[in-house]
């Protein structure tokens, strides 16, 4: 019994381990670089650069995340993919997406077969 106890008080105790609401709160940091000094932000030198850019620096950190996974290197894979979904939230932000659009279309197509799902968009 006193186990128990003490396990679940290292349980409280533990951090709490990320998660994806860390993407809302970079979103919202991005955000607030639009209009920034692109000499002290990396990410207002990507929104003077415009939508073009953005997007071919999603592409590249697409395609090197693909090369971490082919690799078999899940560190180097976690952290592409972090550049990657930066990259995307830099994107989205420049386009005036909100997440919670594509949170939503995740969110219709889940617990549908991929297939199914294919199909439905060519009808």
């Amino acid at each position: 019994m006193g186990d128990k106890k003490a396990v679940e008080k290292a349980v409280e105790k533990a951090p709490a381990l990320p998660s994806a609401e860390v993407l809302d709160r970079l979103f919202t940091t991005v955000l607030a670089r639009k209009g920034a000094d692109p000499e002290t932000s990396y990410t207002a030198k990507l929104y003077s650069r415009g939508t073009a850019k953005i997007a071919q620096k999603v592409g590249e950190e697409a395609v090197e995340a693909i090369l971490e996974a082919v690799r078999g290197d899940k560190a180097a894979l976690a952290a592409e993919s972090a550049d990657l979904l930066y990259h995307l939230l830099v994107l989205w932000a420049d386009l005036g997406l909100d997440p919670a659009e594509v949170w939503s279309k995740l969110a219709q197509r889940e617990g549908t077969s991929g297939i199914d799902e294919k199909k439905s968009r060519k009808a």
